[in-house]
């Protein structure tokens, strides 16, 4: 667990450092709509700096999710099945499904962003546009993040198939349905007990 929870850290630490680039597009965006509709001047750079701060934003958070398992799930039917089926199901669509898109990602994203190196290749929507490989890195970079915290759920799913329960995760995102269904057993406790309600 200390190499699980490690990887969890590190996902964390990756996804809050990235998460302060959700203020600085707030101030872009904010100082690009003031310049153009009270100053009458639009920047020239603002449009690429958003782009790629919010794109930037979105792929470095994708292991966070994954770590604090809050990504959206189709789960209506699995989180029915006893544990040790869900953990089975789980690890059966990791290795077929997930690090085959994961390692596509991380193949393709280096070769992209390989390419736009080598040209030095620069932003076209504005004259005289920034680089545009540096954030073209950003994609094999979420990849590799991604696959390093694949192994920490895989893992997971192989501890879960072993002890027919789920490891502890980091506290940071709860399932809605958990506090509320623990508040209920509390109440129900208290009624079989005969005290009285808080």
């Amino acid at each position: 667990m200390r190499f699980v929870f490690f990887i969890d850290h590190l996902s964390t630490w990756v996804g809050k450092t990235f998460a302060w680039a959700i203020l600085i597009l707030t101030l872009v965006v904010s100082y690009e709509v003031f310049m153009r509709y009270a100053m009458r001047a639009p920047t020239t750079w603002a449009y690429d700096t958003s782009y790629m701060l919010y794109g930037t934003l979105f792929m470095m958070s994708g292991a966070y999710a994954l770590a604090h398992n809050a990504h959206v799930r189709a789960d209506v039917v699995s989180r029915y099945f006893p544990t040790r089926v869900q953990a089975g199901l789980e690890l059966a669509l990791y290795l077929l499904f997930f690090y085959p898109g994961i390692f596509a990602l991380l193949f393709y994203g280096w070769d992209f962003f390989a390419i736009s190196y080598r040209q030095n290749e620069h932003s076209s929507y504005t004259p005289g546009g920034p680089p545009i490989w540096p954030y073209k890195f950003v994609i094999p970079a979420c990849a590799a993040l991604l696959a390093l915290q694949g192994v920490a759920e895989v893992t997971r799913c192989v501890m879960c198939l072993m002890h027919g329960k789920w490891p502890r995760r980091l506290g940071d995102v709860e399932e809605i349905a958990i506090p509320i269904n623990k508040e209920a057993e509390i109440k129900a406790a208290q009624e079989q007990s005969g005290e009285p309600r808080q």
